[in-house]
């Protein structure tokens, strides 16, 4: 099932210049999401992340993840209309530089859960090359 950014709007919180998903291509709720975000040469970071040599900060690239992981939880009928917070990350990796232009597909999967605390392995990838990896974890407020 896709989503717009629209319909993820109405399933999580963030807006611009937060709204760091363009699209949900499929999901399940409660168990994974896959996502798409176009970067585009026009995103607000690139002014100073770098003026001369433009590079997405790793930490929005995770910020993505976390979002892609968040239309996956708060989708479920008993979390709509709640808040995911970032609980950790851990084993994070960055192995590709993403830059104006690369489709960034965005993976979570939700691997284990414990009341409102939550832990997802999350991938994203440049044409099929692994630009970032990491384990995040998650509380539903």
């Amino acid at each position: 099932m896709e989503l717009d950014s629209n319909q993820i709007r109405e399933i999580i919180p963030h807006r611009f210049p937060m709204q760091l998903v363009d699209k949900i291509t499929d999901f399940e709720p409660g168990v994974w999401a896959e996502g798409v975000k176009c970067v585009s040469v026009n995103e607000p970071f690139f002014q100073g992340h770098f003026p001369e040599a433009h590079v997405m900060p790793g930490v929005l690239i995770i910020e993505a993840l976390a979002q892609t992981g968040a239309v996956a939880i708060l989708s479920e009928e008993a979390n709509k209309g709640k808040i995911a917070f970032f609980g950790g990350i851990k084993n994070a990796r960055f192995k590709k530089q993403v830059k104006p232009g690369d489709v960034l597909n965005l993976r979570c999967e939700i691997i284990e859960r414990k009341g409102p605390v939550g832990f997802g392995k999350a991938v994203a990838t440049v044409n099929g090359k692994v630009a970032c990896q990491a384990e995040i974890s998650f509380a539903i407020g």
